[in-house]
């Protein structure tokens, strides 16, 4: 059983998107949109302090193929003790994912990886079970690869081929949704959940209390998680706010 299956409720995953060193939101997933929050450790730790159980860490110049930001990626793993990191971004071969794993990490996100080396990503998934989720990141049904920037083919295909190889977890993003503040993509993720029997985690658009009670009315459907960035960062509520209301 996964360490998200013992919580009740619906999990909340605090965002720490790093770029440059600096933990940044975007909109949209789109480079040169970033805001600027300081010091991804501090970012951390501040969602740790505030009950936080695990901490959605994303190296976008990684995932943009940019650049790395691996030694800050250690540093906040390092500093979150006793909370799980799940690690995403720029996870493409044997090294990258191994160095990530080494890092301390509990979770990986494979993202482009997943969607353009099949046979590749159903090894891995065979091989660390539970420790590989994959990001379905989402415009309409047409996927989203390589930091957003191109198509990763049909949702639906992927998706079968995916639980074909016994995938034990999603990540669902609406890219159009993603930091904009403008609600979760309730519809997505339900026809997502029609399809598997594995565990769903939200991603994107979530911008009030009422977002993640509507998110957690569908945990008993198979949604496990909801990652949440923009709104913590603007203050339209605390962490701890929103994990009462998840855990309700």
């Amino acid at each position: 059983m996964s360490e998200f299956n013992k919580a009740p409720g619906l999990v909340l995953l605090p965002a720490v998107d790093v770029a440059g060193g600096k933990a940044v939101r975007l909109t949209q997933g789109k480079a040169g949109t970033e805001t600027h929050h300081g010091d991804p450790v501090d970012a951390a730790a501040d969602w740790i302090s505030q009950g936080a159980e695990w901490i959605h860490l994303v190296d976008l110049d990684a995932a943009f193929g940019r650049g790395s930001n691996l030694a800050v990626i250690k540093k906040v793993i390092r500093q979150a003790k006793g909370v799980n990191v799940e690690v995403s971004g720029g996870i493409r071969d044997d090294a990258s994912l191994e160095t990530a794993l080494d890092s301390g990490a509990k979770r990986i996100n494979l993202g482009t990886a997943a969607l353009e080396n099949p046979e590749w990503a159903a090894h891995v998934i065979a091989r660390y079970g539970e420790a590989i989720a994959v990001g379905l990141d989402v415009r309409g049904t047409t996927l989203a690869a390589r930091g957003w920037t191109e198509d990763g083919g049909d949702l639906w295909q992927v998706l079968d081929r995916l639980e074909e190889a016994g995938c034990a977890r999603y990540v669902v993003t609406d890219v159009t949704k993603d930091g904009t503040l403008k609600g979760p993509n309730v519809e997505l993720l339900r026809q997502v959940m029609e399809r598997t029997s594995r565990p769903v985690v939200a991603s994107g658009g979530i911008s009030s209390l009422d977002d993640i009670a509507e998110l957690r009315a569908l945990v008993p459907l198979g949604l496990e998680g909801a990652i949440v960035g923009r709104a913590l960062y603007a203050g339209a509520f605390t962490l701890a706010e929103a994990l009462d209301v998840a855990s309700d």
